[in-house]
């Protein structure tokens, strides 16, 4: 695909030749900090820098010696998929000094080091950002010592700092997604979803207590991704009576005919008076008041620990890069920064106005001011506070309104991991909204064939957890059988369409949108929500399910290279879905570390496939001992998985040997993610108040009439904001014979990938983040657990 004009080629125009840059990680261990490290090392190394570790933390640069040591390129080597951090972190008191900060200034003037990426919290960045300040203050004291030359203070004049922020609490404001959030949420949904299964076989009710401090961001998206019965977080304490409110609700739900509870507290969690609730205080109560069979589980530690998610790793790569792209971009006049992401654009923000305002949030909660607190947490904290009320507590049916309103649910195209999250969300929102709702089975050819019923808020109880497509689904497309679905639509007064599905339920809106001039049934609001595993949807960045998908993906690499462990050198041919579509293997060639990656959007013929086959020997003879070559199905029709199979096997005889897998379904398969079950339920969520809205714009004379193309739309994610896109405005856009959309924000990650498996390539540096100013209210409708 073409290229923008504003490409630049990176090293050439930014060179770190002469810089020496230091990375260490601070405080608490996170996810993924071993995956900013690399991008940090390799980027640097790549632009001509110098790179160093220091190990320990802070307490490594005070102490010095062999705590800072030169990084090379293979020092980073197979610890992408490493959880924790490999380079340690500590908490260092001595920093804290300004005797401690001397040394460790001494320690890095020795070094020439000048440029310090910090990955840590918001106390192991304000340390750094007063380790800044204090700098040409602490080398005129060196000085006076004796300790360095008069002229390092010229040389060495200024310290730059660039911070990324590691930490599972996702406590920090102003980014989206801290590196180690995701991986977090995923130990506890693995847990919630083990303890759901023995709390149904007892009829138990148990308590969860998550961690997060002082912020409830995982209490919270754990308990939106389970479908939990109660929340408690300390930035929205319980109104006064809550505990009599809490055990109704538990008790409804178990004459309901559901067989367990589920209550997720924050270790911070607190009441209206700031007094700590404990889990042990919740367990008293259900059993004093309800006399259930209850159950307390801690999950502590484990929420750091474990292999980092494809989020995490992405999110960190993309970070290191960006770090040391801000470094070499700085001048002495630049304040210290956070490098971040904002929906899927890379941003920097200054260090100390992100400091302030999470120091706001713990002031206003200690005011009882937690209205506040809550906003100040920034949008997406706040949607999904609203998105968890709005579902999991049911209004009584006298103060709902009454809409008159039929709105029919269903899944088309292939199914994707995070569906019936999707439709769990419609069901429940159409039905406060005051609709009746109504799920068509098996896509268009169960609706022709009249396979719709009423679906109830308690028929999709428990369906956020499931994979598949509970609704059932299918690639037909309606236009053989617009007739019979329009009678189907007359029948059961159908009076808005909601389609969740791929590329087909992107051509289907499409055909019935044709439909309208001849029949007025499809007269209708009608609103898509993008998901399919491909990740090939028009006007949208991302699809419900991508995210499952990637995970499998990146798991099962990380097995196949471990299996190779110990053995000679060995390379694996690994074959991912994704139709023509090359997104699966890009990203989860990055986040598992991928030599190359073959697909249709970027066309490569047999030098390519040489010039890769020769680097990648070059590598194996020096370096590495596995490497990880990803091919997207339908990348050539000639070059196929067999013939790059047998191409690397013959000429990488004598050095490696190969190995091929094709992976096949498995990445359409199991649990959905935490992140494509929260992306499904908001953007669900979402779409059916877009919903309510036309229908009242389009009721007149006692009947709906829609007919304006922008009452035929597509719900989807684009860069910052999740944005409604007439479906007819899509069709310029799309590459109709291939089913791709005509540009493709994921492709400008590919010099990303190849930069860090060690190619020489341009990198379009036109995309990387602008110093901004933080604001409490980013731009409408972004949501931040939709970066990626």
């Amino acid at each position: 695909m073409a290229q923008p004009d504003t490409k630049k080629i990176f090293f050439e125009n930014l060179s770190g030749a002469g810089k020496a840059i230091a990375v260490l990680t601070s405080g608490g261990d996170a996810q993924g900090m071993n995956a900013a490290v690399r991008a940090v090392v390799r980027m640097g190394l790549y632009v001509g820098a110098k790179v160093y570790f220091i190990r320990e933390g802070y307490q490594g640069m005070v102490d010095g010696g062999e705590n800072i040591k030169e990084a090379t390129w293979e020092s980073v080597s197979s610890m992408l998929q490493v959880g924790g951090t490999v380079i340690g972190s500590a908490r260092c008191k001595e920093f804290r000094t300004h005797e401690g900060r001397l040394k460790a200034a001494l320690n890095l003037v020795t070094l020439g080091i000048t440029n310090l990426c910090v990955i840590g919290g918001d106390g192991s960045l304000t340390g750094a950002n007063l380790f800044r300040e204090e700098w040409s203050g602490l080398l005129t004291e060196l000085v006076e010592q004796g300790s360095i030359e008069p002229q390092s203070v010229q040389t060495y004049s200024a310290l730059h700092i660039v911070g990324m922020v590691g930490s599972i609490d996702n406590d920090f404001c102003g980014t989206d997604m801290t590196i180690g959030t995701d991986s977090a949420l995923h130990r506890i949904i693995e847990v919630v979803d083990a303890i759901m299964t023995t709390a149904q076989s007892h009829q138990r009710t148990f308590v969860l207590e998550v961690m997060g401090r002082h912020c409830g961001y995982l209490a919270l998206v754990s308990a939106l991704a389970c479908g939990a019965d109660w929340v408690l977080i300390p930035e929205m304490p319980p109104d006064d009576g809550w505990e009599e409110k809490m055990c109704e609700k538990l008790s409804a739900n178990r004459a309901g005919m559901k067989r367990l509870n589920i209550i997720i507290v924050a270790e911070g969690a607190i009441d209206r008076n700031n007094k700590l609730i404990t889990t042990d205080s919740i367990k008293d109560l259900v059993v004093r008041c309800l006399g259930f069979d209850t159950r307390v589980t801690i999950l502590g530690h484990v929420q750091r620990g474990g292999t980092p998610s494809a989020f995490d790793r992405i999110l960190a790569s993309r970070m290191g890069v960006e770090a040391v792209l801000a470094l070499l971009e700085t001048t002495a006049n630049t304040p210290a920064c956070v490098v971040s992401l904002c929906g899927n654009q890379s941003v920097r923000l200054p260090l100390m106005e992100c400091v302030q305002m999470t120091q706001e949030v713990q002031k206003a909660m200690d005011e009882k001011r937690f209205e506040e607190a809550v906003k100040l947490r920034g949008r997406s904290f706040e949607n999904n506070l609203k998105t968890y009320k709005l579902l999991a507590h049911r209004k009584p049916e006298s103060e709902l309104p009454q809409s008159n309103f039929n709105v029919a649910v269903l899944n088309v195209g292939a199914p994707a991991a995070g569906m019936n999250a999707a439709v769990r969300s419609a069901v429940r929102v159409g039905i406060t909204e005051g609709h009746k709702m109504f799920a068509v089975s098996d896509g268009f050819e169960g609706f022709y064939k009249g396979q719709i019923k009423e679906i109830k808020w308690a028929d999709v109880g428990g369906w956020t957890g499931q994979g598949g497509s509970l609704l059932g689904t299918k690639r037909t497309l309606p236009a053989k059988h617009v007739g019979k679905i329009a009678e189907q639509m007359r029948m059961h007064n159908i009076n808005a369409l909601l389609v969740i599905g791929g590329f087909e339920a992107f051509l289907s809106l499409l055909e019935l949108l044709t439909a309208r001039g001849k029949y007025d049934e499809f007269c209708v609001p009608m609103i898509m929500v993008p998901a399919t595993v491909s990740n090939n949807v028009p006007g949208s960045d991302l699809s419900i399910g991508a995210d499952t998908a990637l995970n499998a993906i990146t798991t099962t690499c990380d097995r196949i290279k471990q299996s190779a462990s110990g053995t000679k050198r060995r390379v694996f041919i690994i074959e991912t879905m994704g139709g023509y579509c090359g997104y699966l293997a890009t990203v989860a060639g990055l986040a598992a570390g991928a030599d190359a990656a073959y697909i249709y959007e970027e066309p490569f013929d047999i030098r390519d496939l040489q010039a890769n086959v020769e680097h990648l020997t070059e590598k194996m003879k020096t370096s590495i001992q596995r490497g990880l070559v990803l091919r997207n199905e339908n990348c050539n029709d000639n070059y196929t998985t067999d013939f790059i199979y047998q191409l690397y096997t013959e000429e990488g005889k004598g050095v490696f040997d190969c190995r091929k897998n094709v992976l096949g379904h498995m990445q359409q398969g199991g649990a959905p993610s935490p992140f494509d079950r929260n992306f499904g339920t908001k953007i669900s969520a979402k779409a059916m108040q877009w919903v309510t809205k036309k229908l009242r714009e389009t009721f007149r004379q006692g009947r709906v009439f829609a007919n304006t193309d922008d009452t035929c739309c597509l719900l989807g994610m684009r860069r910052r904001a999740l944005v409604f896109q007439p479906v007819l405005q899509l069709k310029e856009d799309t590459d109709f014979v291939h089913r791709i959309p005509k540009e493709q924000w994921w492709l400008k990650l590919r010099p990303l990938m190849k930069i860090l498996a060690k190619y020489k390539t341009s990198y379009d540096v036109s995309d990387s983040g602008q110093l901004e100013h933080v604001v409490h209210n980013r731009p409408k409708d972004t949501d931040a657990s939709v970066a990626m």
